[in-house]
């Protein structure tokens, strides 16, 4: 039993840890609190019971990714700790899914291998999804504090100051805080890092896989931003204001049809890949690439393959294998449109034409699934983190690390695409819902247990070495060194992988520059 700042809250001991599930971190944003900021939550009296998982955030539901629609209430945190004695660095941990979709509670991101093995606290939790969570309208600003935007990224921060504040009853050091994440978590720890009001709080950040905010492709201009909220409500009869009084299902219903046409064919031009957090001036004071690198140590990871998430069986936009090289230059020409709308053919042709020449000269796979996989996974991942690392480098008053999780997946997924590192961070790739897809032998334990080391070392001491890691320097701009897990050598620091190929997009001016 643990008092929070909320009341008393009653966890359970399972194996060498204590966890409490579902503890309030703000007030659930229901009525006149849609859009509204996240409030404290209210106070309980006697012990609330922490040992059941809450429903997750709405959100519309994605084939892909089997979550439930799920409830407005649902603003609560997850804490596993191997004791509540003590000050253990503190894991906080954002669950990625393009900010539309997904729930710290899903059972990947259970926090008892990582904690337990990691000697640290790890929370998890859920934050505002969808049109509920990500947009920008002044015809929703809350009364008390002016904010009219990005109420998701708002709960994030409510989240982290909650975590402050009651990490020692966890058995938590409160000045130890590292925020971590995948994909969408990935690009909001680094976005919650550049926050001023959050300076002090957010000790260090593991960034894994992030698709950093950039129009068109991953986040609505402000001005389109207005339009849909508009366009919304006149579908539904009301006004942008009166979207609080709506039902949820019929408001992400009618987010969604505006954003059903192909790119080319909505009523706005940005948005046209995920609609992630919206230049607001305060929660998101501009695109990532444009704003100062984090003052605070980082730990940048990546996969081999990024795109063989969305060229694989389980995309959560499932398009054919393209045949023959028309096929191919237009599936590659469709990418490209995501971040610059209008790509013809010539740039599509000069895309690959350099991504052969790279394949060929590294020794690597010309065939179209495996070209058309690096252009996707470069274009919004790895290209951005590598070129991110670069400038932190170069320009940043603390250190960066940069990792490579290169492990395959089994067939019929290929690669080692987006999203594959967290089963092993979590030490889930274990459980028999996943272990088809990961595997569960003497290599990917082994895999899991350095890369929790890895993580809980940096947690620890803002380094990352561990036994299997000891020789691993800051990644700089002239001597680019990349820890590969899971490749050939199992564990090796290595030049970072397939930097040629990376060229295309500095020529053609794609953000960020180098």
């Amino acid at each position: 039993m643990v008092r929070t700042s909320g009341g008393l809250v009653a966890g359970e001991r399972a194996g060498g840890v204590s966890v409490f599930r579902g503890v309030p971190y703000a007030r659930p944003p229901l009525a006149a609190l849609r859009f509204a900021s996240p409030r404290p939550p209210v106070p309980w009296r006697g012990v609330r019971e922490a040992r059941r998982l809450p429903g997750v955030s709405f959100q519309s539901v994605i084939p892909s990714r089997p979550v439930p629609p799920g409830s407005e209430d649902s603003l609560y945190a997850h804490v596993w700790t191997p004791g509540t004695e003590g000050r253990r660095p503190v894991l906080v941990y954002i669950h990625g899914g393009g900010w539309q979709a997904g729930a710290g509670s899903m059972p990947v991101y259970d926090g008892a291998r990582l904690a337990e093995r990691g000697d640290l606290v790890v929370v998890t939790f859920n934050y505002r999804l969808g049109p509920l969570g990500f947009g920008l309208h002044e015809d929703l600003a809350d009364p008390e504090t002016g904010h009219f935007a990005n109420w998701g990224l708002q709960d994030q921060e409510a989240l982290l100051r909650w975590v402050r504040a009651n990490a020692a009853a966890f058995g938590g050091d409160p000045g130890e805080i590292t925020v971590c994440g995948t994909s969408a978590g990935g690009a909001s720890a680094w976005q919650l890092a550049l926050l001023p009001g959050l300076e002090g709080v957010v000790r260090r950040i593991v960034s894994i896989s992030p698709s950093h905010v950039t129009p068109p492709a991953t986040a609505l201009t402000p001005q389109d931003s207005r339009r849909v909220y508009e366009a919304v409500a006149g579908r539904l009869g009301t006004t942008v204001a009166g979207l609080r009084g709506v039902a949820a299902g019929a408001l992400t219903a009618a987010w969604d049809e505006v954003f059903a046409p192909e790119p080319g064919e909505r009523i706005v031009a940005s948005g046209r890949w995920y609609r992630g957090p919206v230049v607001d001036g305060r929660t998101m004071p501009g695109p990532d690439h444009l704003l100062a690198t984090p003052r605070v140590p980082v730990l940048s990871v990546h996969t081999r393959t990024e795109g063989s998430f969305y060229t694989g069986p389980g995309s959560p936009r499932p398009l054919p294998v393209p045949r023959g090289e028309s096929e191919l230059r237009r599936a590659v020409r469709d990418v490209l449109d995501l971040g610059r709308p209008g790509a013809g053919d010539g740039l599509a042709g000069a895309c690959l034409t350099a991504y052969r020449d790279a394949a060929r000269e590294a020794g690597l796979p010309v065939d179209p699934l495996s070209l058309w996989t690096e252009i996707w996974g470069d274009a919004f991942f790895r290209h951005q983190i590598v070129r991110f690392a670069e400038r932190h480098a170069r320009v940043g008053e603390a250190p960066l690390y940069a990792m490579e999780f290169a492990h395959p997946v089994r067939a019929p997924h290929f690669g080692t695409p987006h999203e594959a590192t967290s089963p092993f961070l979590f030490g889930t790739h274990r459980l028999p819902q996943f272990a088809g897809v990961f595997g569960d032998g003497p290599v990917e334990r082994l895999l899991s247990d350095v890369f929790v080391d890895v993580v809980a070392a940096f947690a620890r001491t803002s380094v990352p070495h561990t036994p299997h890691t000891g020789g691993w320097p800051p990644f700089t701009p002239e001597a680019p060194s990349t820890l590969v897990l899971g490749g050939p050598g199992v564990v090796e620091v290595a030049r970072t992988p397939k930097l040629a190929q990376l060229a295309f997009w500095d020529a053609v001016d794609w953000a960020p520059r180098p």
